[in-house]
């Protein structure tokens, strides 16, 4: 188990790093910061010349390839580092200077446990991608296929492990504190980039989501996902359909190959939707860098290490918050928000229907084209902290996309907007999904099953309660020692290390979260 000595300090590091970018200004310039934490904000600031403007991006490009990821991370939660901070997170491009080709190629013969040749016939050693967590390359199979290789870093999966266990200690640490801290619930966010970590530094898993998401979008036309060569992935390598195209980001490049450029945007929009309402399962990494064009007006995603899932009643509530915002039926919005939890039950519909009202009747009556999604999302960011309303990773994550969706979109068409094209599909799947017909046929197969299960069920329930009730289990999270439960060993030490775990623990990786309460 890591020392706290050692969380301390790789956080101080870090700590100076956010300090001399300008990214702790937030925090101690905010009223709601204690006064100690305010103070020690001023220490780890002390000497530093900062910029104007808070630059979140560079400071964690400057620590190194798992706080660029972090970041990412943090760019779901507007919540937490507040929506100037997100703007500038999702700037953040994860490129890094590439790891010579000959480390490279003994990477994919160890985990094949072949020599290259068996496996390629040709492989560019120049990578056409170099990110934090792994390297790109065409290449062509001894058949005579051109592909696409992507292969991990050689060592990255010790660096973030190293990384993360002290991002878990810091947010355990703050988290502590209570109130704000515990509402936002630092640890669950850690928890969720550990797991989209893990899932990105396993590429069969990569992999495996290219292949469902490809499942999921078999019948819709114009957006694909390139083929999978499974005989050259394992854990280390993954070897994929190479695309011939142009990215979604050339504007002039599809003008001169005559794309329909409002087609396109209307085409991703609605390959979003059906991803995310219909399928329950969505590429959450769609930025311009991502997305390819090719001759035939196809839009092809690439990159699936970070993907949203949403289970179907969740996706019943969010159909139903849209089409109610959209519609101006804010007491149903707000009583979605009740029966999913996401209020808790001691506070009033009606004054949450009022909050939502502030929210969606300013955008009420205005033209398409000064309609955002983006600023709608904001605004309801804006009025969770009075509804006490925790987070809901999820959620955030599909809204992250929405966003980058709409960015995206919004350069091919500067014209289009996302409610102006979304709404016929959210009201047909709502039509579809929540309908008399569908209501009563969705009752009738679940009531059903659930009849078949009971017997089932009643026997699994005494087998694990014979005697007394109880809870479902919550999902683990890692156990974390907090510094002032340290054994009677360490008491002598105690100042200093309070001291110094205050300043890295609860200031830098507070300031790490660039803007929180702000």
């Amino acid at each position: 188990m890591t020392r706290p000595a050692k969380h301390i300090a790789r956080l101080l590091r870090w700590g100076r790093t956010l300090a001399r970018h300008g990214a702790l200004r937030g925090i101690e310039n905010d009223l709601r910061t204690p006064t100690p934490v305010r103070r020690l904000v001023r220490v780890a600031r002390f000497g530093t010349k900062q910029p104007a403007e808070p630059d979140y991006a560079a400071a964690f490009r400057e620590i190194g390839p798992a706080a660029i990821k972090l970041g990412q991370t943090l760019a779901t939660r507007p919540d937490l580092v507040g929506p100037d901070a997100v703007r500038n997170l999702l700037s953040l491009q994860d490129r890094l200077p590439p790891v010579p080709f000959d480390r490279i190629a003994a990477e994919i013969e160890t985990s094949f446990e072949q020599p290259i040749e068996a496996l390629f016939s040709e492989i560019d050693p120049v990578p056409v991608g170099s990110a934090s967590v792994a390297q790109v390359y065409k290449a062509t199979t001894t058949d005579g296929r051109v592909v696409a290789v992507k292969v991990l870093r050689p060592g990255v999966r010790e660096r973030f492990a190293k990384d993360i266990t002290t991002y878990e200690w810091a947010a355990a640490h703050l988290e502590a504190f209570g109130g704000e801290a515990r509402r936002l619930r630092p640890s669950l966010t850690i928890a969720n980039f550990k797991r989209w970590t893990n899932r990105e530094l396993d590429l069969r898993r990569e992999a495996a989501s290219a292949s469902e998401l490809a499942d999921a979008m078999r019948g819709y036309e114009g957006y694909c996902i390139p083929s999978i060569d499974w005989d050259r992935t394992n854990g280390r390598v993954m070897t994929i359909e190479w695309i011939q195209g142009v990215k979604i980001s050339d504007i002039e490049a599809l003008k001169a190959a005559g794309h329909d450029l409002p087609l396109l945007a209307r085409r991703l929009v609605l390959a979003f939707l059906t991803q995310a309402i219909r399928a329950g399962f969505f590429h959450a990494d769609m930025h311009q860098g991502n997305l390819f064009v090719r001759p035939d007006g196809t839009i092809v995603a690439i990159d699936f290490g970070i993907m949203g899932r949403i289970d179907r009643r969740a996706r019943q509530w969010l159909a139903e918050i849209l089409y109610g915002l959209t519609t101006g039926n804010y007491r149903r919005v707000a009583e979605i928000h009740f029966e999913a939890q996401y209020v808790p039950s001691y506070h009033s519909v009606e004054e949450f229907a009022t909050a939502l009202r502030a929210v969606g009747e300013p955008m009420r009556g205005k033209p398409v084209s000064e309609l955002s999604v983006g600023q709608m999302l904001d605004g309801l960011f804006a009025i969770t902290r009075d509804f006490d309303m925790q987070t809901q990773p999820h959620l955030l994550l599909l809204q992250k996309t929405m966003v980058m969706v709409e960015g995206i979109a919004t350069q091919l068409d500067p014209g289009i907007n996302m409610w102006d094209v979304s709404g016929p599909f959210v009201r047909e799947w709502v039509r579809d999904e929540l309908g008399p017909e569908a209501a009563l046929a969705e009752r009738i197969r679940r009531d059903t099953a659930t009849l078949l299960r009971l017997p089932e069920l009643i026997r699994r329930i005494e087998d694990r309660y014979p005697a007394q009730g109880g809870a479902p289990e919550a999902p683990p999270l890692p156990e974390i020692e907090l510094f002032w439960e340290a054994p009677r060993a360490r008491l002598g030490l105690w100042p200093g290390y309070l001291g110094a775990a205050a300043f890295g623990g609860f200031l830098v990786w507070a300031g790490a979260m660039v803007g929180l309460w702000a």
